[in-house]
């Protein structure tokens, strides 16, 4: 059940990515796509941690969400090759721009999600 939970939770973070890449992708000259799958995942991500102790992250429900949706849906090794191509077109200032911002807002947005899990997981006891 475990493996069933995180391969459905990873099709649907995958696919949630591809959807998220595509609306965005009219902004070709910046990856927003993968820059909101950063951001959307690491609120995400943080909710959960906020919400569920550390042993409760291995329920069904939180391995679905954390490992299975949250590793399909986030992107970092897009966001490698992304920045790595800005860096091979001397767009020095773009691949700083990705990468300051996909740090400082995903880590921002990992700490709010994590404060929110921790309300609700207050309002849900």
């Amino acid at each position: 059940m475990t493996w069933l939970c995180i391969a459905l939770g990873g099709a649907l973070g995958s696919l949630g990515r591809h959807g998220l890449a595509v609306g965005l992708a009219r902004f070709e000259t910046f990856p927003f796509g993968t820059l909101a799958a950063n951001v959307l995942g690491s609120l995400i991500i943080g909710v959960a941690a906020g919400f569920w102790e550390i042993d409760q992250r291995k329920s069904p429900t939180a391995l679905f969400l954390v490992t299975g949706f949250c590793g399909g849906f986030t992107t970092f090794s897009t966001f490698s090759l992304q920045t790595l191509e800005l860096m091979q077109k001397n767009d020095w200032s773009k691949a700083g721009l990705n990468i300051a911002a996909s740090v400082a807002i995903c880590l921002i947005c990992t700490w709010a999600g994590w404060m929110l899990g921790q309300s609700l997981r207050k309002t849900a006891s």
